[in-house]
């Protein structure tokens, strides 16, 4: 899968979209309505391409993604503030005395304090709580796990109480709704509410992942790097903080465009943390996130280049597929009816050899075609007639009249075995037909009486 290369973030009320330079923000209004700003923002390794090399671009753009994450932030909150909020005293100090620049030193100030506040809670601390273990008790490779063990927990104990907050379940909706609009390009569909809502909420690429896999690698490389001085050691966390930054990112990156089972395997931390920081949106969410992407990206564009290809390929696949299936039921219905043809020659052998068994035990000969009765009434008459010969068979038995146990009637020589006689009235039944006053038949070796 080729990734995309949207990245994103969800605001107050609405979800931020970067591509390249490019960015948008979309936000639900209070009247309901989407507001769609958009605007530009150059990475400084375009103009410095010695930040571009692996590991430095990681670190670069950590940082500018909270700059600009911040500013959304803002952006965002504008729309729902009922009374502009008066400057204080050193924002108004900040203002005369830079300028138009004041408003990105307040931002810069804010993104610093905010990443200071990070590494002390989530580096320094958990140090600070495992230098009161004597190295006698625990050796330093032990200290080390239990410091990045401790360093996970207050990581997930943060993001498990933040996601207990009203509004930031709100903001981790719309972060879904980020993810699966993201996911629905990817994947090679167009990302209306039908399609975005059928994708996962969970994605390669996600910051929830970067800030986990910081703190997971940071493990590494501490337990390599050894320190014997306390204070050094809280120099090397400090020192080491993007280091290990830039590492996370490469892998993050590397996890978003790749499908190798190994990168999958080690993405699953990554993914199960984003089960509680992302929730799934509703319909209205998902839109606010299509108009974001949609002012940045063009996606019909992005689904020819990558999936249009591989749609031809497919097609061409089911194609041959589909005549190869004809072929092989046309070879199928050609061996189904030589085989329901030989059936029917079969049994038309098994009643020619029936016809032939019942004329050599009655010694009576049967016309090769059977002729079909004209009608009911037709046969039932013939019947009739067949009958009142029998009985008068069974008269002349009675009167004596015939000899040496045969009984002649009307000139045809009928056995006194009555159980022969009645096989020889189905025999007639079902192989003669009668033809107006005579019944065609021939007896074969015998002479007329």
């Amino acid at each position: 899968m080729k990734s995309s290369g949207i990245g994103g973030q969800a605001v107050l009320e609405g979800v931020m979209m970067k591509n390249k330079s490019l960015y948008a923000v979309a936000v639900r209004k209070p009247d309901g309505e989407i507001a769609v700003e958009k605007g530009e923002c150059v990475s400084i390794t375009e103009r410095h391409k010695c930040l571009a090399v692996p590991i430095v671009r990681g670190v670069v753009n950590f940082v500018e993604s909270l700059v600009l994450g911040m500013k959304m932030l803002t952006s965002s909150a504008a729309y729902f503030d009922d009374e502009e909020e008066q400057p204080g005293k050193f924002e108004l100090w900040l203002r005369n005395r830079f300028g138009e620049k004041a408003d990105k030193l307040i931002m810069g100030g804010t993104v610093f304090a905010s990443i200071i506040l990070a590494v002390a809670v989530f580096m320094l601390l958990p140090l600070a709580v495992v230098s009161f273990i004597d190295e006698d008790v625990l050796s330093y490779e032990w200290k080390t796990l239990i410091e990045g063990l401790l360093r996970v927990a207050i990581f997930l104990g943060y993001v498990v109480l933040i996601s207990r907050l009203k509004d930031i379940r709100r903001v981790f909706m719309y972060h879904g709704a980020e993810h699966k609009t993201i996911n629905c390009i990817e994947h090679g569909m167009a990302p209306t509410v039908q399609n975005v809502r059928e994708c996962s909420r969970l994605h390669k690429r996600c910051g929830t992942s970067f800030l986990l896999f910081v703190m997971l690698i940071s493990v590494l490389f501490f337990l390599f790097v050894r320190v014997e001085t306390l204070w050094l050691r809280f120099v090397v966390r400090i020192l080491f903080v993007p280091v290990i930054a830039g590492v996370s990112y490469e892998f993050i990156r590397l996890a978003g465009s790749s499908d190798s089972k190994l990168v999958a395997v080690l993405s699953k931390p990554g993914l199960w943390l984003q089960g509680l920081t992302t929730r799934e949106p509703d319909d209205d969410m998902i839109r606010v996130a299509v108009a974001s992407v949609e002012a940045v990206f063009d996606w019909q564009a992005y689904l020819d280049e990558n999936f249009a290809k591989k749609s031809r390929k497919k097609n061409g696949k089911v194609k041959k597929a589909s005549k190869e299936k004809n072929v092989h039921a046309e070879k199928t219905q050609e061996v189904v009816t030589g085989e329901l043809a030989a059936a029917e020659l079969k049994k038309q052998e098994e009643v020619r050899e029936a016809e032939e068994e019942v004329a050599s035990k009655f010694d009576w000969s049967f016309p090769s075609v059977k002729k079909q009765e004209p009608d009911e009434a037709a046969a039932q008459e013939n019947r009739v007639r067949l009958a009142a010969k029998v009985s008068a068979a069974d008269k002349a038995e009675e009167a004596g009249k015939a000899g040496s146990g045969k009984k002649v009637a009307s000139g045809y020589e009928i056995d006194e075995d009555e159980e022969e006689e009645d096989e020889i009235l189905k025999a007639l039944n079902k192989y003669f037909v009668y033809e107006g006053e005579g019944t065609v038949m021939e007896r074969s070796g015998d002479d007329e009486h």
